[in-house]
């Protein structure tokens, strides 16, 4: 199915709000592809440790991307299959090209790895930065597609009820490290309601440890002034170090 992008923007502007099944992750996406590629454009090749933290990180965004492609595939594709035919053609067709695009991006991180020379490692480094800016790009113009696209269908054929459903299936199907690495880049970079509603539904249904663990984390990545929003609208107290619901 082809999309016409200003009658897309037009359903989507129109649309009361609505459960968006895209606009989290795909924060928490952005994030983790924007720092990732700046620091490996300001990596140091000549120093060993840093260039194996750097591209260490590299594969770790990899391996992420390749599960969130499977979680959209085995869920979300999968609805809008359901009721709507070859809608996700498009976006799934771009899923097969991103496999391939990480494929390429983890050969080139290897090699990287491989080299001894300093000119060697400088211009394999440059090599990566430039694929990963590719892949990065190609991510950020498909986020979007997604999210008015995929998002007009959706709310066309499916209710918030049942869209929560699909969300909530599509959370308990992660293991628990894949959800804190995702809590990490996810929470941080919404907005103070979106990081509320978040994790009030998390303090109100998850295991109390789990969600001590999710807010120690977190204490570590937020400024001192967002944390302070984020316990206040908890009902936390205030106070750096550990968290005890």
């Amino acid at each position: 199915m082809k999309f016409d992008s200003r009658e897309i923007q037009a359903v989507a502007a129109a649309q009361p709000a609505r459960v968006d099944l895209y606009v989290g992750i795909h924060k928490a996406l952005r994030a983790l592809m924007a720092d990732t590629l700046l620091d490996l454009g300001r990596m140091d090749t000549d120093d060993t440790e840093e260039c194996d933290a750097i591209s260490g990180r590299i594969l770790e965004l990899l391996d992420f991307c390749t599960k969130h492609l499977k979680h959209e595939n085995d869920f979300i594709h999968t609805a809008i299959e359901a009721r709507a035919t070859g809608a996700s053609s498009v976006i799934a067709h771009e899923h097969d090209e991103h496999v391939e695009h990480i494929s390429r991006l983890t050969s080139k991180v290897s090699a990287l790895r491989q080299m001894s020379g300093a000119q060697e490692a400088s211009n394999a480094a440059l090599d990566l930065y430039r694929e990963l800016t590719l892949f990065v790009a190609n991510n950020f113009q498909h986020m979007h597609v997604e999210e008015t696209a995929h998002n007009v269908v959706l709310w066309a054929r499916y209710t918030d009820a049942e869209l929560l459903a699909l969300h909530d299936r599509l959370l308990a199907s992660i293991p628990p490290a894949e959800m804190m690495y995702t809590m990490r880049w996810l929470v941080p970079y919404m907005n103070p309601t979106e990081r509320t509603n978040l994790l009030k539904d998390m303090q109100a249904h998850a295991p109390v440890p789990a969600f001590e663990a999710t807010m120690n984390m977190l204490n570590r990545h937020l400024s001192a002034k967002d944390w302070a929003k984020l316990t206040r609208s908890l009902g936390l107290p205030p106070v750096p170090g550990l968290v005890t619901a």
